[in-house]
C-alpha cells in the first residue's frame, strides 16, 4: 500500500541548527494491514504522518502510495490524489470554518471527484452518534465533537489509506472505544490500510503491528 525509502526531515531551531525529526532507511505497510505508529510527543509521529499525506515536503528520499510517488506530485494533481486516496484524521481539524459538518463532509466529496451524497455523509455522522451536528459550524462544536467529525469526514470517499494522528487523544474511554472500532471496521469493510500514530495506550490491543517510533 505505501512504502517509505531514505526519508529524512529536518527542522532549523532559533539557533538556526537543523534537527532531524524523522530519519526512516525503509517502512513497507500492506494493503489491509492495520499498524499502530507509537511514540512519546515530540518523537516526530505527526511530521511524518503530515509527509505520508503529502501535506510536508521531506528534506530527502520518498513516499510512494498504491505506486505512485506523491513526493513527486504538487498542486491539484496532489489534492486529487489525496482526496480519492487518502482518508485523512489529524490533531488539527482543518474543517473549513464557514461551512457547516454536512457542507464540510460534503466539500470532501466534491474535491475527491466523487458525487455528493448527503445520506452517507449523514450516515456517517450517525454512525459517530453526531447527526445532531450536521448543521453547526465547526466554531459550535465541541472539542470531542469536533474530532469526530473529522473522522467522519475521512472516511466519507471510503479511501484505501486512513491516517489517523492521536484520534483518541481527547475522548473518554466510552468514545474511544466507539471511534478504533469504527476505525477498524470501515478499514476491514473496504480492505483500507489503516495507520495509527498515538501515545494512547488504551487502543494498542486493536492493532496487529506495533512499530515503536
Amino acid at each position: 500500500m505505501f512504502q517509505i525509502k531514505q526519508l529524512k526531515h529536518q527542522y532549523a531551531d532559533r539557533s538556526a541548527a537543523t534537527r532531524l525529526v524523522v530519519d526512516i532507511n525503509e517502512m513497507q505497510i500492506s494493503q489491509g494491514e492495520h499498524t499502530l505508529l507509537r511514540g512519546a510527543s515530540g518523537s516526530g509521529k505527526t511530521t511524518l504522518m503530515h509527509i505520508i499525506a503529502g501535506l510536508l515536503k521531506p528534506t530527502s528520499g520518498s513516499v510512494s502510495i498504491d505506486g505512485t510517488e506523491i513526493t513527486k506530485l504538487d498542486g491539484a494533481t496532489l489534492d486529487k490524489f489525496r482526496g480519492q486516496k487518502i482518508g485523512m484524521i489529524f490533531q488539527q481539524t482543518y474543517l473549513i470554518k464557514t461551512l457547516n459538518v454536512l457542507e464540510n463532509l460534503l466539500l470532501a466529496q466534491y474535491m475527491a471527484g466523487k458525487p455528493q451524497d448527503k445520506k452517507q455523509c449523514m450516515g456517517n455522522l450517525e454512525t459517530l452518534n453526531i447527526g445532531y451536528t450536521a448543521k453547526q459550524l465547526p466554531e459550535q462544536l465541541s472539542r470531542g465533537e469536533a474530532q469526530r467529525v473529522v473522522i467522519a469526514r475521512a472516511l466519507v470517499n471510503q479511501p484505501s489509506l486512513i491516517l489517523a494522528d492521536e484520534p483518541t487523544a481527547s475522548l473518554d474511554d466510552k468514545n474511544t472505544e466507539i471511534v478504533i472500532n469504527l476505525l477498524t471496521s470501515q478499514a476491514k469493510k473496504h480492505n483500507a490500510t489503516l495507520f495509527v500514530s498515538t501515545h494512547d495506550s488504551r487502543i494498542a490491543e486493536h492493532f496487529g503491528r506495533v512499530i515503536n517510533f
